[in-house]
């Protein structure tokens, strides 16, 4: 296939700047990958596996770049946008991956660069590893990619709009265009409350007195190994997803506060048809996950069984 973009520039070379590499070398969709990150040996690892040129600076990275791919801690990019688009050539793209829209949205189009076209994304792939040697080019096949233009642009913003969602199609993503506070009430929803439960709940079975940290291990049953899986997840990138999506995020905890409160009432009281009704409710919704892609009914749902 012809390259998408002539070069890109990905700065942060972790799970998702290296996947975005490996993905966009082999697949074809740029023809060239420069690399930067502000620590110096995941830079080095990133230019040894060959995820692309290293370069030494964030300007010298995006100078000739046709697209900027932000892929650094959503608290970080305020920074290395300040760094790098003074240094990018006009018309090029300036774009994230983090989970957070709405705060991106508004300080980058404060940075002044309006010959820059500024198209906040989000690609909903990940695992809980990190660091260079955890990007694989498969990651974003068949998940989805969310895009947050600006509404209303110019003809040259659409079609650079166009051009940054051909270039996640060509990774293997599904693109969906979305404003950014409903992306952001969107995946409060499905992904920060859910990584907040799941940090907390291994927080409170190692606090909790009755049981000690050995039996919490050595008993772990399937649904807390999941919690624990997520909660591996990198508490940086995790602490700046809640500090910059905290009105959603409290949003929605205020409803599952609700619904909680409802069920710890339903144990109470013995209501056995109230705890019936939202299990199977939610039967339901695991259902349609399943129907729609997003995950596969196979034992232990498709991933690696652990080793022996």
């Amino acid at each position: 296939m012809a390259a998408v973009f002539n070069q890109i520039a990905i700065i942060g070379v972790g799970l998702i700047g290296g996947s975005i590499a490996r993905a966009a070398l082999e697949k074809g969709a740029a023809a060239e990958v420069v690399l930067f990150d502000g620590d110096a040996a995941a830079l080095k690892r990133a230019g040894e596996i060959g995820f692309g040129k290293p370069a030494a600076s964030i300007e010298a990275a995006v100078a000739n770049a046709d697209a900027v791919f932000h892929c650094v801690p959503v608290g970080a990019m305020g920074a290395t946008a300040r760094a790098s688009i003074a240094a990018m050539k006009p018309g090029a793209i300036l774009t994230d991956v983090g989970s957070v829209k709405g705060n991106i949205a508004r300080d980058w189009h404060s940075l002044g660069r309006g010959d820059v076209h500024i198209i906040p994304g989000h690609p909903i792939a990940g695992t809980e590893k990190s660091g260079p040697d955890a990007g694989f080019a498969s990651l974003f096949e068949n998940r989805w990619c969310i895009l947050t233009p600006e509404s209303g642009g110019a003809a040259d913003y659409v079609a650079a709009t166009n051009k940054l969602a051909a270039f996640w199609t060509a990774l293997g993503s599904k693109v969906e265009r979305m404003d950014p506070a409903r992306h952001d009430l969107v995946l409060a929803v499905t992904s920060h409350i859910p990584h907040l439960i799941a940090y907390n709940m291994v927080a409170t079975a190692y606090d909790m007195e009755a049981v000690t940290e050995g039996e919490v291990v050595k008993f772990s049953a399937a649904g807390f190994r999941d919690f624990t899986r997520i909660a591996a997840s990198d508490p940086t990138m995790w602490r700046d997803v809640f500090l910059n999506n905290k009105d959603a995020v409290l949003e929605v905890l205020g409803r599952f506060e609700e619904d909680l409160t409802a069920l710890r009432k339903a144990i109470r009281n013995a209501d056995g048809q109230k705890l019936f009704d939202t299990f199977t409710e939610s039967r339901r919704i695991r259902r349609e996950i399943i129907d729609a892609g997003q995950d596969t009914a196979t034992a232990n749902f498709g991933r690696d069984k652990p080793k022996e």
